[in-house]
């Protein structure tokens, strides 16, 4: 019989949904460092990215026991897209309240291996970038949207895009190149540098 760490990332979520917690410890144990690491690449600020990180393992725990989990074979996908879906909450709520400040932010040069690689002004402007590129992705239609969520955020295929949204690969490839093209334009009107250094 198979140990809790040697079943697929669908088979805990099984377990947990039958009751069992241990099999949620498993998953959060499995998921943890790489979904930490995509909020916080995108937040850039330790707090906020732990407070983010534990509301999506409460949302993934409550859509689990509520049974609305829809097995598609990539839990991790699934977490990152709750975990996107909460940073674009909490941008819109700051934009919202009009306080988008870099003055809350946190660095900790002595430990950052990319600030030495880095200049100071380069990662501010990185942060900048992304911050920009998840506010963008709100003012394209929802179906742009939608490939870009799936493309960059859930790191599927094309192919995969197709099958999912129910589309040729054509058209999911010509859906990416309007975002693009529109998160472009939108970035010019709006004096936005879309450039990582």
């Amino acid at each position: 019989m198979k140990t809790l760490n040697q079943l697929t990332d669908e088979e805990l979520v099984k377990l947990f949904e039958a009751g069992n917690s241990k099999a949620f410890e498993i998953l959060l144990l499995r998921h943890k460092a790489k979904s930490y690491s995509y909020i916080y690449m995108i937040v850039r600020n330790k707090e906020l990215a732990e407070d983010i990180f534990q509301d999506t393992f409460i949302k993934a725990i409550a859509t689990i026991k509520q049974g609305r989990y829809v097995e598609s074979g990539k839990f991790h996908a699934w977490i990152n897209r709750i975990a996107h879906n909460l940073i674009i909450d909490h941008f819109r709520r700051q934009k919202n309240e009009n306080t988008i400040s870099a003055d809350g932010v946190e660095y900790d040069i002595v430990n950052n291996a990319k600030l030495s690689e880095r200049s100071y002004e380069d990662t501010m402007s990185n942060e900048q970038v992304m911050t920009d590129v998840v506010q963008l992705v709100q003012y394209l239609p929802k179906s742009q949207q939608e490939v870009i969520r799936m493309r960059y955020f859930e790191d599927l295929s094309f192919k995969e895009i197709a099958d999912q949204t129910g589309v040729s690969i054509n058209t999911a490839l010509g859906r990416m190149r309007y975002a693009l093209m529109n998160m472009r334009k939108i970035a010019a009107e709006k004096d936005m540098v879309l450039e990582l250094k």
